[in-house]
């Protein structure tokens, strides 16, 4: 057999190898991290069920900033005074 091909097959093999071995340990890695956690028995909420029909228009709204204010407010941070 030509040296050229032996040294690579050997190669491969090595790099499966190492690759198993790899995954192998990160498995059991992650398997000790997670012993004891379990998944939540229900969703976490704040208290009483939420409604999602109807419920308070304004909630989520994006309110935008007025941006020669927010100009105004930085440059008088940097110049010192509050």
């Amino acid at each position: 057999m030509n040296p050229a091909v032996a040294f690579t097959l050997i190669l491969l093999s090595l790099m499966i190898g190492s690759g198993v071995v790899s995954a192998s340990w990160g498995f059991t890695l992650g398997r000790q991290a997670l012993t004891g956690v379990r998944q939540p028995e229900t969703r976490p909420t704040s208290g009483a069920p939420v409604s999602r029909e109807g419920g308070n228009p304004g909630q989520g709204a994006v309110i935008l900033a007025d941006e020669a204010e927010i100009l105004q407010q930085v440059k008088a941070r940097i110049s010192g005074g509050q």
